[in-house]
């Protein structure tokens, strides 16, 4: 599997790399290629300032584009992925509401993967997350995310992904992001409360009280090299889909 890189030389385009340079998860060190705008490379691999500049065969002839550089890329990106016909795996997050149309446009002419968090205990976490809320119709809830300091959207994307599936049994469910001021907690609201802290990976705990006793749910990712593993597991996946909107739920089947 030849994978293309976007944003290679950040944090998590550095991970996928050394995925990719040891062979692992059915990347191939020969034919990995990244797209950054401080075309850094990485180990050697060929890399563009952007997708206008990627033009040469090694890049557009990738299996699939793996993105993990800031959601203003998208747009661009997805051009590219629809005019050479590669799949996408979007693990960026902070998407405005016009780069969430062009996602779902794009996805009508090729594959693509779209989640927050590429995580299976975020997965699982979120399923719970669901029954619990749908077993305790009456609990009051507050969704808690810790990330590090250099973090740039809040809340996060997998807090997002948190209340969303919480709403689909909670239908009136309305989030609260960043309590403030006064005014008394309402019967629909749930909290969603950010937190940044130095070189913290990710934290995310959803509390559920119910007034007589109290449940707590937590993921805490340990290393970056988690999520490139699960974003490298998708590209996988992706590789000969139709094409089509796909998720962590897709993929776990």
């Amino acid at each position: 599997m030849k994978l293309l890189i976007s944003g290679l030389c950040g944090h998590m385009g550095t991970e996928v790399a050394k995925l990719a340079l040891a062979g692992c998860r059915g990347a191939d060190p020969e034919a990995t290629v990244g797209v950054d705008m401080n075309a850094c490379g990485a180990e050697g691999m060929p890399c563009a300032t952007d997708f206008a500049t990627a033009t040469d065969p090694v890049f557009t002839t990738a299996d699939c584009i793996v993105d993990f550089s800031h959601h203003s890329a998208t747009p661009a990106l997805l051009d590219y992925a629809v005019t050479h016909k590669i799949p996408v795996v979007l693990a960026t997050t902070g998407h405005t509401e016009e780069e969430k149309a062009a996602i779902g446009k794009a996805a009508e002419a090729i594959p693509v993967f779209f989640a927050a968090n590429f995580s299976l205990g975020v997965a699982l976490l979120i399923d719970t997350a669901r029954q619990v809320a749908a077993a305790m119709p009456e609990a009051e809830i507050e969704i808690i995310e810790k990330h590090h300091d250099r973090k740039l959207d809040a809340p996060s994307g997998t807090a997002l992904m948190l209340f969303n599936a919480i709403r689909e049994v909670r239908p009136e469910a309305v989030p609260n992001c960043g309590r403030a001021g006064e005014g008394k907690r309402t019967r629909e609201e749930i909290g969603i409360s950010s937190l940044r802290l130095g070189s913290v990976v990710g934290i995310h705990e959803v509390h559920i009280h119910t007034g007589t006793q109290s449940l707590t749910l937590k993921h805490e990712a340990v290393t970056r090299a988690m999520l490139a593993d699960g974003a490298v597991e998708a590209a996988k996946f992706m590789v000969g889909k139709e094409k089509g909107f796909y998720n962590m739920e897709s993929m776990l089947g």
